[in-house]
């Protein structure tokens, strides 16, 4: 076997220019910022379940913060954030999946579709506090809907709908032509093929978007401020829980940022922080599992 080398414009060989100091050093560089990053929030979730570890117990998951009743929980919060995260992905995901199949299979490329992929980047970027403002404004007030978890859930789903759009067209852009070519010829229609092909082999890429949207509400609170409100009580029934979609409403991250200002009840703070981090956790973990168990390819 004949041993090639090949050698750079100076003459110097790529083997020996690959062990340069220079590129040692920048290699050691980069293991150092990986390892930053790495350290740094081991760091954060150590000082978070040290500091509140010890304020998580049952008690605390099942019940209500009462004075009368000298107990502290966050029973209430847990509802109001699921109830909120159900309805905001009852109402955005239908109208995010079928702008994004619009745009990517329907909409030919001109100004219609350069002005709307616009307008969902620049919804994106907006801070979640303008959002929460005119959510308070045209919801609350204009519409009359008041301190709600109805109301804090339309306004997380204009915040979230950009990131599920964007999210399932790219999905979607994954999906080989192959396969359109293919349905076309078999004479399948439109919406049979973008229903039975198209939408199942691009379902990892959506249940990754629609994952981190349930992130992104789980964390927000400043939207939901201006709002849900920040009433903490909890069902008396199964029956409660639709009247309650109507009434003010705290989450979870919401009733944290209370805690740790208005009340200074820093351990409180600390004790949803940790509900909060294994939440993402499992949300994360959940994000990883369903897009591996959608993918074809795997199966």
């Amino acid at each position: 076997m004949v041993k090639v080398e090949t050698t750079t414009a100076d003459g110097s060989s790529l083997t020996a220019s690959g062990k340069r100091p220079a590129d040692q050093l920048l290699y050691g560089l980069i293991c150092i910022c990986a390892g930053f990053s790495v350290l740094l929030l081991a760091g954060i979730i150590a000082y978070v379940l040290v500091r509140g570890i010890g304020q998580v117990n049952w008690q605390f998951l099942t019940s209500v913060t009462s004075v009368l009743k000298g107990t502290v929980g966050i029973a209430g919060n847990i509802v109001n954030t699921v109830l909120i995260v159900v309805l905001t992905m009852l109402a955005a995901v239908p109208v995010s999946v079928g702008a994004a199949v619009y745009l990517n299979e329907y909409a030919k490329p001109g100004k219609l579709v350069t002005i709307i992929e616009f307008a969902t980047e620049t919804l994106s970027g907006i801070p979640s506090i303008i959002f929460g403002l005119f959510g308070m404004m045209f919801f609350g007030q204009t519409l009359g809907l008041g301190y709600s978890i109805l109301t804090g859930s339309l306004t997380l789903m204009l915040m979230v709908m950009p990131l599920i759009t964007r999210n399932t067209q790219e999905a979607l852009k994954t999906v080989p032509d192959s396969y359109r070519h293919g349905a076309v010829g078999l004479g399948a229609g439109k919406w049979y093929t973008i229903r039975t092909i198209l939408l199942p082999s691009a379902m990892p890429g959506i249940i990754t978007g629609v994952i981190l949207a349930v992130g992104r509400i789980v964390g927000e609170s400043a939207a939901l401020l201006f709002t849900a409100g920040s009433a903490k009580a909890l069902p008396k029934t199964l029956a409660g829980l639709f009247p309650k979609i109507f009434q003010s409403g705290g989450t979870m991250t919401t009733q944290l940022y209370l805690s740790a200002t208005s009340e200074g009840d820093f351990d409180t703070a600390f004790g949803i922080a940790v509900v909060l981090l294994v939440l993402v956790f499992l949300i994360n973990l959940g994000t990883k599992v369903l897009a591996a168990k959608a993918d074809p390819e795997r199966k």
